[in-house]
């Protein structure tokens, strides 16, 4: 088994490519060891000294470090649990439902502001979240607030914490729904 890595524009993070399906659709955002139960592999690199975060994407995972590692000292071992969790035939969730894909917050909308919420949807579904996920992470509707026009995102994976993610948030997301939704006045990230 080969597994390819790639770097991320966040320099604390690094995405992995095994290859193979991971999530197959979705994606899962550990950011904890408490979240990381759910998910054996998870566990696994949770408990390599340093690993701070753990995101699954359809076909490729990051992993998060902190700061005072260095990558060099932190790869090794992250690469090694991945090759045993895929070599070893273990599912990637300990148990059925735990495997909850994780997608767009599904508020109830009515009448107009419905429209616009699928519009902002379907903008991030095709434009968007294909852009975000060459970079190691996902961007996920939280909320559109009608009345002031902002529309809330929760930034996920590589992008979580990435320096450069509010540049991609204002120049890049807010700019593309202002243009194609008049509607939206600003876009802010959420937690």
């Amino acid at each position: 088994m080969f597994i390819q890595t790639e770097p991320t524009p966040n320099p604390e993070v690094l995405k992995f490519l095994p290859g193979r399906e991971v999530m197959g659709e979705g994606t899962r955002d550990f950011r904890d060891a408490e979240a990381a139960a759910a998910s054996p592999l998870a566990v696994e690199l949770f408990a390599i000294e340093g690993v701070e975060r753990v995101f699954f994407g359809p076909d490729f995972l990051t992993v998060g470090k902190d700061a005072e590692r260095d990558w060099s000292h932190v790869k090794a071992p992250i690469l090694a649990a991945i090759m045993d969790h895929f070599t070893s035939g273990q599912p990637l969730f300990a148990s059925e439902g735990d495997d909850q894909a994780g997608g767009h917050d599904e508020g109830v909308y009515e009448g107009e502001t419905a429209q616009i919420v699928a519009e902002i949807k379907d903008l991030l579904d095709t434009r968007i979240r294909p852009a975000v996920a060459q970079d190691g992470g996902d961007i996920l509707f939280s909320r559109f607030d009608d009345k002031t026009g902002v529309v809330y995102l929760n930034m996920r994976g590589a992008c979580s914490g990435c320096p450069s993610s509010s540049a991609t948030l204002k120049a890049g997301v807010e700019n593309m729904l202002k243009h194609y939704v008049p509607e939206v006045t600003a876009v802010e990230q959420t937690l």
